[in-house]
């Protein structure tokens, strides 16, 4: 940008460098769950580094995905770690200006284009409620390495070339990240259940996506497609993730999802208890 070049150009690498964020950020994902190392205070350490380029604060985001770890698929504790859902009935009952928020929140150009942009630079700047003395840190020491950054480079390239690389980047990873953990639980055929008929089991096959993707996107995604697999067991890190499900899949029947048919998953936004499916808003009231 600086030497003179077309910004387009900028604009295409920052496709192939926000791939390799979601790499990194698949290094950070396993640091959270302890399986990248052996070592728990190696997984911290690389935990934070790679926090401070994907822009979350570690301790901070491993709680809240260990939440969603404990709770996914079950109607009674939804609303930590997860995408906002509601049932068709609550959608029916809830008031005027819930229904807009929620119809403008699960609109696709809000979801994966506002929501990634807030949620990276805005949402995980601060910690949230109930966030004890580790996550509150976690937060402290990942702004201000991130401010450490930024005034390195606005003193080298200057901010605005900064700004011009680095927002296009985390724009393009928070896409991608947040629609790959969209897909991970909301499409055709996922189960759902109250908390009284919900176990881990059952929740991670059938309540989890397995994404599959081509392997050059499923290399840049470290192979987080095979969500079910991570689900029935978390501490197996990203490189081991394609041989356990080569190892599993004779006995573990998971239809795959492919990217032409996800697509369609955007038109689901409510889950019917009655069909037990999740359906679209004209559904609701169907």
């Amino acid at each position: 940008y600086k030497a003179g070049y077309s910004y387009l150009m900028t604009l295409g690498l920052s496709v192939v460098a926000g791939g390799l964020l979601v790499r990194i950020f698949i290094f950070f994902h396993d640091c959270a769950h302890q399986s990248f190392f052996a070592s728990r205070k190696a997984n911290s350490i690389l935990g934070y580094l790679c926090g401070i380029l994907t822009f979350i604060p570690f301790a901070e985001w491993r709680k809240s995905h260990g939440c969603h770890h404990n709770t996914f698929g079950d109607l009674d504790r939804r609303g930590k770690g997860d995408v906002w859902t509601l049932t068709a009935e609550e959608f029916r009952s809830a008031s005027k200006p819930k229904r807009f928020w929620y119809r403008f929140f699960r609109n696709p150009f809000v979801l994966l284009g506002l929501g990634p942009a807030y949620l990276f630079l805005v949402s995980y700047r601060y910690p949230h409620r109930g966030a004890r003395r580790r996550q509150h840190y976690s937060v402290i020491i990942t702004n201000a390495a991130i401010m450490a950054i930024i005034i390195v480079a606005s003193l080298t390239i200057g901010f605005k070339a900064y700004a011009l690389i680095q927002f296009p980047v985390i724009f393009m990873a928070g896409v991608i990240g947040v629609w790959l953990f969209y897909i991970q639980h909301q499409f055709k055929g996922v189960c759902w259940k109250r908390h009284d008929q919900w176990d881990s089991i059952t929740a991670s096959l059938l309540g989890s996506s397995y994404y599959k993707l081509p392997k050059v996107i499923q290399w840049f995604t470290g192979n987080i497609g095979i969500h079910h697999i991570h689900h029935l067991r978390a501490r197996i890190p990203n490189y081991n993730l394609q041989k356990a499900y080569d190892d599993t899949k004779t006995f573990l029947d998971v239809k795959p999802l492919t990217i032409r048919k996800s697509f369609a998953c955007l038109q689901l936004k409510l889950w019917d208890e009655k069909g037990q499916k999740l359906v679209g808003f004209k559904s609701a009231y169907a």
